[in-house]
């Protein structure tokens, strides 16, 4: 098992040793690096923060450290208890509060847990913020307070419904031409928070909802990350139903996935690629996605008149270029939706209204929808690591192997061809590389990537 320390936060796996999972004493440690953090960033009298989490089975017994660890250091704690990543990134301006910690492992499997850390924006640190809390972590300046002045904790269950009030009340998100379309919508909620938020937006959008695995009970029904192979009781609910369409998050609400009449996949990179294409048809601009997303999201901003550019992968640096070029829609291709008028963070509940009213507008089926974009197609596989294996110099190799065709090395190694493209990089939430190609058919990019993993199995034996 293993103990992840990066720019997505601190991630473990419960159970076994201190400083090699996240047990107790590491979730304890790292609340209050991030605490020492706070005050030393702030420099003021009164701390709060926002705390909240997905249903994962640990979530209770990892919240309950972090707060009572935050009240131990005289914070006081804003605890939203079940949540979704979104909801607590937009609690955080709204309360005044000084920062948050979202309590998720995303994607991960059920034995995974996080700490999630933002600053008082409600946005995630960036990797020189984060390099200071690690530090604190493994230092003797951890402070506690004195008894008189021991934080307190405030409940305030009220934020998934003030989030949902703040979508609609969005210029672009067209209520009543969703709600005279009639949609009826098969949800798959992994049994997390998702089960709780997408289904209370879409009945306020007037939507039939059918929920499929909506229980916040953290027993994850199927692998909990929003893919193809994973959604097969999804697919026979949308047929069996009739239903316009499927939706799936992930545990923590911040990537969707939409299924097609025929219970067939839009594709999750093509969320992004939808929304975006409703947003510029209201509103001129630029997007931002990360290197390892479809390039459909090039040839829309390129149709609407705008500029697309890629940023390393990582929603912290997604949103700094997306201020840097002042793009009005971006996120990331596992179907990540970044909408600047609302908040800079992932917002699975944001991308369904957008996705709901573009579909009301359009007067079309989903798979009718998905026709209208650029046709590429990827192929995401992965390499587990070994302690011998230097994945820096692997990547040096391959980079030297393709100087002669287009390389970026910004974040891995990407390799930019005619027709397709490579990227090679070691993950920031799991102990692998990605290698994540795209091509003009499934066929090709599923050719590329298997060439390119035997290119990297020989250098790793060489």
């Amino acid at each position: 098992m293993t103990l992840i320390k990066s720019i997505s936060g601190i991630r473990g796996t419960i159970g076994g040793a201190v400083g090699e999972n996240l047990t107790p004493i590491d979730a304890v440690k790292f609340a209050a690096a991030y605490g020492t953090w706070l005050k030393q960033y702030r420099n003021k009298d009164i701390y709060r923060v926002v705390i909240g989490r997905d249903a994962r089975i640990s979530g209770e017994m990892i919240q309950q450290l972090v707060m009572q660890t935050l009240v131990g250091m005289g914070i006081h704690v804003i605890d939203l208890d079940l949540s979704t990543t979104p909801t607590v990134e937009m609690a955080v301006p709204m309360e005044h509060a000084d920062g948050g910690i979202i309590l998720t492992a995303s994607h991960n499997p059920k034995q995974w847990n996080a700490l999630k850390l933002l600053d008082q924006k409600g946005e995630f640190l960036d990797a020189q913020e984060g390099a200071k809390i690690l530090a604190f972590a493994e230092s003797d300046a951890l402070e506690f307070a004195a008894v008189d002045d021991l934080g307190k904790i405030t409940r305030n269950d009220a934020y998934i419904d003030l989030h949902i009030e703040e979508i609609l009340d969005l210029e672009f998100v067209d209520q009543k031409a969703i709600k005279a379309e009639k949609f009826k919508v098969v949800v798959d909620g992994v049994n997390s928070t998702g089960g709780i938020a997408i289904p209370r937006l879409l009945e306020e959008l007037g939507v039939d909802v059918i929920k499929l695995y909506c229980e916040p009970t953290g027993h994850f029904p199927h692998n909990p990350e929003p893919l193809k192979e994973h959604l097969t009781d999804l697919s026979k609910k949308v047929v069996e139903e009739r239903a316009d369409l499927g939706i799936v998050v992930d545990p923590d609400v911040d990537r969707l996935a939409f299924m097609d009449e025929k219970g067939e996949m839009f594709g999750e990179e093509y969320t992004l690629v939808a929304v975006a294409d409703y947003i510029l048809g209201k509103k001129k601009g630029n997007t931002v996605s990360n290197m390892s997303s479809t390039r459909a999201l090039r040839d829309v901003t390129e149709k609407h008149g705008g500029t697309y550019q890629a940023s390393a992968v990582g929603e912290v640096n997604v949103v700094k270029m997306m201020k840097d070029t002042n793009a009005v829609i971006g996120g990331e291709g596992n179907g990540g939706i970044i909408y600047p008028v609302l908040h800079y963070g992932r917002d699975a509940l944001v991308g369904v209204a957008f996705f709901l009213t573009h579909l009301a507008e359009k007067r079309m089926t989903v798979s009718a929808l998905r026709a209208t974009y650029p046709s590429y197609f990827m192929s995401k596989n992965k390499i587990e690591l070994t302690p011998e294996l230097d994945v820096d110099l692997l990547l040096k190799k391959m980079a030297e192997n393709y100087a002669g065709d287009e390389i970026n090395t910004i974040d891995g190694v990407k390799i930019d061809f005619a027709e397709e493209w490579v990227h090679l990089r070691k993950s920031n939430t799991e102990p692998i590389i990605r290698i994540y190609t795209e091509a003009q058919t499934q066929d090709k990019a599923d050719k590329l990537a298997k060439k390119i993993m035997k290119e990297i199995e020989t250098i790793a034996n060489s």
